[in-house]
């Protein structure tokens, strides 16, 4: 299981919590979306795609539970239902939603079940949570894609529509912060930035 490296897991909120999930076009800029995807624990997701070209944002959060306003300490019970994900703002001129699908396929195991490595418990579960009917679609189709591509099962669930939570302020952009100290970090994120720089050399930001 992972440690925070940080003491303050009851760090008081600074967000707007409990927000619906949004189409991706019902923002003031129709060039920007949103993408939610869980993939195990948030902090290295949320490395990955903020390395992606047209991603403006990634939020880190709680989402697909039944708990209302969950924290840090509840989600790693495992008890609530929720699933540890980003929220991807990204410009859809720039990059496809099935592009951003390939992407989280491939930097994570979608054939482990309720787990990520070590990581174990319906938090770190593999999902995808469309934010309409087209994005389900595209959904399905990825997880298609990503079938053929192995011989073992994937395990990939399409959640929601379900309220969502953004994380406590210290989880982050953690990977730019306290994540670079943080043995945990160090020893997931940079394999997945290696990945995601070979698998898709063509849709990553310039270092």
């Amino acid at each position: 299981m992972k440690s925070t490296g940080h003491d303050d897991i009851g760090h008081a909120h600074a967000y707007v919590r409990g927000e619906p999930m949004k189409g991706p076009n019902s923002m003031a800029d129709r060039s920007q979306a949103q993408a939610i995807f869980a993939g195990g624990c948030f902090w290295c997701t949320e490395a990955v795609f903020r390395d992606v070209i047209g991603v403006s944002e990634v939020e880190s959060g709680y989402i697909g539970g039944t708990v209302a306003d969950p924290d840090y300490r509840q989600i790693c019970t495992g008890t609530t239902g929720h699933a540890e994900a980003i929220r991807v703002t990204y410009d859809a001129g720039a990059i496809s939603y099935g592009d951003l699908l390939d992407i989280f396929m491939e930097t994570h195991d979608p054939t482990q079940l309720n787990r990520q490595g070590n990581d174990v418990g319906t938090q770190y579960r593999s999902a995808i949570f469309p934010l309409d009917d087209a994005q389900r679609a595209d959904a399905e189709a990825a997880i298609a894609r990503a079938q053929a591509e192995r011989s073992v099962p994937v395990v990939t669930t399409i959640e929601g529509p379900a309220p969502w939570y953004p994380a406590e302020d210290y989880h982050q952009e953690y990977w730019e912060g306290e994540g670079r100290r943080n043995p945990y970090c160090l020893a997931l994120i940079p394999p997945k930035l290696m990945k995601l720089r070979k698998s898709f050399s063509g849709k990553v930001k310039p270092t």
